[in-house]
């Protein structure tokens, strides 16, 4: 797949204040600080659509990028830590557990966790989550140029492990780095066997 055009469309603080459900969907979610931001710019090869921060917790609404006028990219809040108070934490939870339940157009659900960590709880309660909903989704481990890709892999193998106690077969798996482009190409290819067969 080749991304001709990707631009901003809008930020809602609801599903109902979310675009007209005209073409697929693709959403983007992590833990806060997973590079969730840069994983998105690094796709579009746009250094600055989607605004990434140090600060953990910095996407707090539901983030519209339409790619190429045929599909939507969506960043959503993460989940964990956040410096915001408890009453507007369960606001995001509720936020985003009704796009992710509601969501008409929404394809698949790309999970990002960090290929630096052993499996964390918090991750694989998400998974998990996500699989009890019959939301599609693909776990996208980020961060792979901070260490060798073999060690990324064993994270990814980890993580298989453990999810596989619960899941009759693990989701997809994908290995990226935003810095160095590691993995953009099948992702995107992903996508495209994703929007094809929709169309089929």
């Amino acid at each position: 797949m080749e991304i001709k055009k990707a631009e901003f469309l809008v930020s809602s603080p609801n599903l109902a204040k979310c675009p007209v459900v005209d073409r697929p969907e693709f959403a983007f979610i992590g833990r806060s600080n997973v590079g969730k931001s840069s994983l998105i710019n690094c796709l579009v090869k746009h250094k600055n659509l989607a605004q990434t921060s140090g600060r953990p917790g910095k996407t707090q609404l539901i983030n519209h990028f339409k790619v190429n006028n045929d599909w939507f990219m969506v960043d959503l809040p993460g989940y964990g830590y956040a410096r915001v108070g408890k009453e507007q934490r369960l606001s995001f939870v509720k936020m985003v557990r009704d796009y992710l339940e509601k969501r008409e157009n929404l394809m698949v659900v790309f999970q990002l966790i960090d290929s630096r960590l052993e499996p964390q709880k918090i991750d694989i309660e998400f998974t998990n989550y996500l699989g009890s909903k019959g939301i599609p989704c693909t776990l996208v481990f980020t961060k792979a140029d901070k260490q060798s890709l073999q060690k990324g892999r064993i994270t990814m193998d980890a993580y298989r492990k453990a999810l596989l106690k619960t899941w009759d077969e693990a989701p997809e798996m994908l290995l990226t780095s935003a810095e160095s482009g590691h993995g953009r190409e099948e992702l995107l290819a992903y996508l495209d066997q994703c929007l094809k067969s929709d169309l089929a």
